[in-house]
Order: C-alpha cells, then sequence, then structure tokens
C-alpha cells in the first residue's frame, strides 16, 4: 500500500477576488464618502476657526480604506 500523504505537495490554491473589482469598490466608496468628508471637515474648520490636520480627501481616502475589505471579507 502507497502512503500519499507523506510526499503531498504544498500548493495551496487561494481564491483571491480580482484586483479591478477591488479597485472599483474602492473607487465608488471613495467617490460616495467624499461630499460627506468636506462637509464635515468645513464644518470642523468653522467650528474651530482653523483648519483640521486631516483634509477631507484624505479621510474620504480613509474612510474607503475602511469600508472596501469588509466588503471583500464578508
Amino acid at each position: 500500500m502507497t502512503d500519499f500523504t507523506s510526499d503531498a505537495p504544498l500548493v495551496r490554491n487561494r481564491t483571491a477576488p480580482p484586483k479591478r473589482e477591488y479597485y472599483a469598490y474602492f473607487t465608488l466608496i471613495f467617490l460616495a464618502t467624499l461630499p460627506l468628508a468636506f462637509l464635515t471637515w468645513t464644518l470642523s474648520a468653522a467650528r474651530q476657526m482653523q483648519l483640521p490636520e486631516k483634509g477631507p480627501f484624505a479621510k474620504a481616502w480613509t474612510q474607503a480604506r475602511i469600508i472596501t475589505p469588509h466588503i471583500f471579507n464578508a
């Protein structure tokens, strides 16, 4: 009898989502969060009478980086 488990190949098939799909979702989420990020940045600047550390693009980018992986991990 032959033992196939001792010389089994160490090949793992991972099914990763295509990068184009990830970038498409990232772009859509970024564009969707941009108006709200701009609004909150403007209100924060008006309330504190100084510019916040992060601009509206950085805030929207951060939100898109947080939300997009959650879609692909679900």
